[in-house]
């Protein structure tokens, strides 16, 4: 981060410093309720986990942005290709770690693609419109959530029935790039149940994908154009009792290019299928809960050298329970299994699958005059290389419910991928899972009379194991990879219209890997900047005016591109750069409906996420939502 983004955040902390005697709203950070972090309702204040929380409010004012977006203004996380063609891949990176070392859930759900290298699911599945809340548990998670837990948890919870019998909704937009959004639905609740039934149309003609440098420029657009349908259903079946019986698909399509600065005429295809149901029964002192889900993905890729298809389902039960045998003894305690199949005739075997199954047990002290610890164990047993055991320790202390102190002691895992085991390209049925550590520490607070909300976090993770192309071009487990990093995220609150939010992020890793026998280390986080930063502020004008604006900062990064020219690959530097963003929207008819206008990249900043691919430049989105 240079000196321009100090002095910024300077400033902001200046202004905020000498604004702190006015009447605020309050910070609330340490009493929010989360379910992630523990797989039931907790306040943060009690527990040492580190997890953020995108709210409801938070993502009805991010119209006009797609989930990736959203997800790339929380500290720690960069989405790349967030801000390319729309219908470009997504890649997760969790405090710098690769995608598919980050889980991703649906109402606590974990969901995969079976058909890819990774598993990684694919963001541009699912739509905004759909999701309520969002949370971030960032850290070694596998002991909760199993394998692929490395790097953190990304829990996305859908919207719930309104609060009458039925209510319809609606939305629509349309802006820069021929880009049309609609989205409609219907919700309700009576007698204890609840349900919610919706549908989003998403279409642009984006940007070419490859960055076109030649003097023509005649590279052509490629569009992407998304169906989605979500119906989630709470039935009170006794008292206490809930079945939640859901259905989701997802159908999109697109054009995508050849390579860096290579444009080509291919197309993709995409769909996803995916439904189960959960039970739950809470009683005096717990709950109980079981869920079935059944995940489904086809891809379908066409260029000139002809289509490939990918495909894959899996299938997931799991059980769990929660228990309070004292105010201050809390036990949780569940058995997890999954089947994954690649659909695919030319795999060795045909059409593989692989199952796993993982018992866990976890058991809390809970404000033991301030102090809480989470102990943690979990045993996973695969149907391919064995088995292997994963733990975690997590002590807290509070003070006066204002100051929380925490550290972190845990390990997780990634199986290796039904690709990776028996696809067609350099599969290899001997793979062990990656494994690792992570360690973390630090201070979350509430000060200046609950002025500010603050956290600041310490990491360092180690993975062991971890599975690359070896020379043979097959994969192998190799290298190791070790990690670090740091991030602080002060949240002011002025008045009882402002809030600042702002976020500073460091991270830097490296591999060692065996060359000619001997162990050789170097920085490898491609695509990762060292440095970020991003600042918030929103402000509610009147009871009905909201605006907002953000500013992000990126340092330079680093990346690899395959040379056509000579047949290798080449390494190159991208340029740092700061995107500047605004928001306003305006209620009428008792909030009834809003109207609103996003603007993206208002300087419209030259910048590259991926090399020699294309970004979005100066674009804007206005449309309207209503509630009948």
């Amino acid at each position: 981060m240079n000196s321009k983004h100090f002095l910024l955040a300077a400033f902001l902390f200046s202004f905020v410093s000498a604004s702190a005697q006015q009447d605020s709203t309050k910070g609330t950070s340490l009493n929010e309720v989360v379910i992630t972090a523990t797989r039931f309702p907790k306040k943060v204040s009690e527990t040492g986990k580190v997890i953020s929380v995108i709210t409801k409010e938070d993502i009805e004012r991010s119209n006009g942005k797609d989930l990736s977006q959203i997800l790339n203004d929380e500290a720690g996380l960069v989405i790349n290709g967030a801000y390319s063609n729309p219908g470009k891949d997504k890649s997760f990176y969790l405090r710098g770690a690769k995608t598919d070392y980050t889980v991703i859930l649906l109402n606590g759900v974990p969901v995969s693609d079976p058909s890819g290298t990774g598993g990684a699911f694919d963001v541009r599945m699912f739509t905004p419109e759909q999701i309520e809340r969002i949370e971030i548990l960032k850290g070694a998670q596998s002991t909760l959530y199993g394998s692929d837990a490395i790097a953190g948890v990304i829990n996305i919870i859908t919207k719930k029935g309104a609060d009458k019998p039925a209510q319809g909704y609606a939305g629509f937009s349309a802006g820069s790039y021929n880009t049309i959004r609609a989205n409609a639905g219907i919700s309700g609740s009576a007698e204890g149940s609840s349900y919610n039934i919706g549908f989003t149309h998403y279409q642009t003609k984006g940007i070419s994908e490859a960055e076109d440098t030649t003097t023509a420029t005649s590279f052509d657009k490629d569009g992407f154009n998304q169906n989605a349908f979500n119906a989630d259903f709470n039935v009170r079946v006794a008292k206490g009792l809930y079945i939640k019986p859901y259905f989701r698909y997802t159908y999109f399509k697109g054009g995508y290019d050849g390579g860096s600065f290579t444009d080509a005429d291919a197309t993709y295809k995409a769909q996803m299928f995916t439904t189960g149901s959960q039970a739950e029964y809470n009683f005096g002192k717990g709950a109980l809960t079981a869920f079935y889900d059944y995940d489904e993905v086809n891809r379908t890729f066409t260029d000139s050298w002809g289509t490939s298809p990918y495909a894959g389902n899996k299938k997931t039960l799991e059980f769990f329970g929660n228990y309070s045998f004292s105010k201050h003894i809390q036990l949780l305690a569940g058995i997890h299994y999954n089947k994954q199949k690649l659909n695919d005739e030319t795999a060795n075997p045909k059409n593989p699958t692989a199952e796993l199954t993982s018992p866990y047990l976890s058991f809390f002290l809970k404000d033991l005059r301030g102090f809480n610890l989470e102990l943690g164990g979990r045993y996973n047993k695969h149907s391919k290389y064995g088995d292997n055991f994963t733990y975690s320790i997590n002590p807290s202390f509070t003070i006066n419910d204002k100051v929380k102190l925490f550290a972190n002691y845990a390990t997780a895992f990634k199986a290796p991928s039904l690709s990776a085991l028996y696809g067609p390209y350099s599969a290899n049925p001997d793979l062990t899972p990656e494994t690792s550590s992570t360690i973390e520490g630090g201070v979350q607070a509430t000060l200046l009379s609950e002025v500010l909300d603050v956290r600041a976090v310490y990491f360092k993770r180690k993975i062991e194991n971890v599975i690359i192309y070896g020379p043979s071009f097959q994969l192998i487990n190799l290298d190791k990879q070790n990690d670090n990093g740091f991030e602080i995220e002060p949240t002011l609150y002025i008045g009882k219209k402002l809030r600042i939010k702002m976020f500073y992020a460091y991270v830097d890793g490296e591999v060692t890997t065996k060359s000619n026998g001997k162990d050789s280390s170097y920085s490898n986080l491609i695509r990762r900047p060292k440095h970020s930063f991003g600042a918030n502020i929103g402000y509610q004008v009147t009871p009905q005016f909201f605006i907002s604006t953000q500013v992000n900062s990126y340092a330079k990064r680093s990346d690899l591109y395959y040379d056509m020219s000579t047949y290798s690959q080449q390494a190159v530097t991208l340029s740092a750069y700061t995107m500047w963003n605004a928001y306003a929207e305006y209620a009428v008819a008792k909030s009834r409906v809003k109207f609103f206008a996003d603007i993206k990249n208002i300087t419209n900043a030259k910048y590259t996420e991926v090399y020699g691919y294309s970004t979005l430049g100066f674009n804007f989105t206005g449309g309207i939502r209503v509630k009948m």
